[in-house]
């Protein structure tokens, strides 16, 4: 898909050196996508938030090569340092993609990125510098043949791209909300590349709030990437598949509707499902904390005593998402204040919300 071999610089006529340069959001995922199959196929549908201030900035610098060669040429710098691993990585996702971008062995690249946020900490961050790095290739695209003038193509395209680096990354793309996966229960879904969603969504849900509490800013000691590999010796895999399309269906009638209660109660109970899933893979891992489940406790606690609309999530890793609607928000901040600080790493929490996607800058 979207191979073009005719993308092709013309060496007589090489375009002037410049840059692409996107800030790109992480997403969270209520409904969780964890297990895959063939080049970074979901083994289920997911829908995520697409979140506002946890994000990745990356420029693109690229100039035209003087001396032909079959090589990529990338120079890679992470929070304004050069970074050897990040740069093999990227090279070898790079070279995947010559089949879509064969222009890419006729230039010298540069990728500067960073993040507002801790990285492989269990807060999507290859999510969002996957998606990055997606927008800015297609950006360079359209500017050097015009090929991805209408939006819809260029974020469809943006969308599959992301997701051969991560697949997490193809929800990234689009503003509010997303889908990726082919469900009847939304028109259009598919395996290839993530859906808006953002119609989907009950007035309410374009107000809320995913504070994130930071109660490790380690590296988890096991990647994403594995973590998907084991579920395919998981004895609980199949069910859980079908779990999660039934799960997406009353999910949606809930974001539809703004059922507040039906959304909490499906996005802890997937929260706790994905953890589950770690728990009983072989061999097993655990990625909360202590202060994870007193995070837990302390919310189901609040929940019960106020009956305020608030929900936590989590991601692959022991950070806690909070989810609320807006018109709470002097009392939830308070109480994060009050209470659930302590429990966080150095006091540390991000303010985040469901945010309008992608900007080019």
């Amino acid at each position: 898909m979207y191979e073009n071999p005719r993308l092709i610089l013309d060496s007589s006529n090489p375009p002037e050196p410049g840059q692409m340069l996107w800030r790109s959001p992480s997403n969270l995922a209520i409904i969780k996508y964890w297990g895959k199959h063939g080049v970074q196929l979901p083994r289920n549908p997911s829908l995520s938030f697409t979140l506002a201030a946890s994000c990745t900035d990356t420029a693109l610098e690229y100039a035209f090569k003087e001396t032909a060669d079959n090589q990529i040429d990338l120079e890679f710098y992470f929070q304004g340092e050069k970074n050897e691993a990040f740069r093999a990585r990227t090279l070898t996702f790079l070279e995947s993609l010559t089949p879509q971008f064969p222009f890419l062995r006729q230039l010298q690249l540069t990728v500067r990125t960073g993040n507002s946020f801790p990285h492989s900490a269990g807060i999507a961050s290859s999510a969002s510098g996957m998606s990055a790095l997606a927008l800015g290739l297609c950006s360079l695209e359209d500017a050097l043949f015009g090929t991805l003038q209408d939006a819809e193509a260029f974020d469809r395209k943006a969308s599959y791209i992301a997701r051969l680096g991560s697949g997490s990354a193809c929800r990234s793309i689009f503003p509010k909300a997303a889908v990726w996966g082919a469900t009847p229960a939304v028109p259009g879904a598919s395996d290839e590349y993530a859906v808006p969603a953002e119609d989907l969504l009950h007035p309410v849900f374009h107000d809320f709030h995913n504070d994130i509490l930071i109660v490790s800013t380690a590296e988890k000691p096991v990647s994403s990437r594995a973590g998907h590999a084991l579920m395919e010796g998981n004895p609980y895999a199949e069910s859980r598949y079908a779990q999660a399309r039934s799960r997406l269906t009353a999910l949606l009638s809930a974001l539809r509707s703004g059922d507040l209660q039906d959304f909490g109660k499906i996005a802890e109970d997937e929260a706790l499902t994905l953890h589950a899933l770690m728990m009983s893979s072989n061999p097993s891992f655990l990625l909360l904390h202590p202060n994870t489940l007193a995070l837990i406790e302390k919310i189901r606690a609040y929940r019960a005593e106020t009956k305020h609309p608030v929900f936590f999530s989590l991601d692959a890793g022991p950070n806690i998402h909070l989810l609320y609607p807006g018109d709470i928000i002097a009392e939830v901040r308070g109480w994060i204040e009050d209470e659930l600080r302590q429990h966080c790493a150095d006091g540390w929490f991000i303010q985040d919300w469901v945010g309008d996607g992608p900007e080019e800058m």
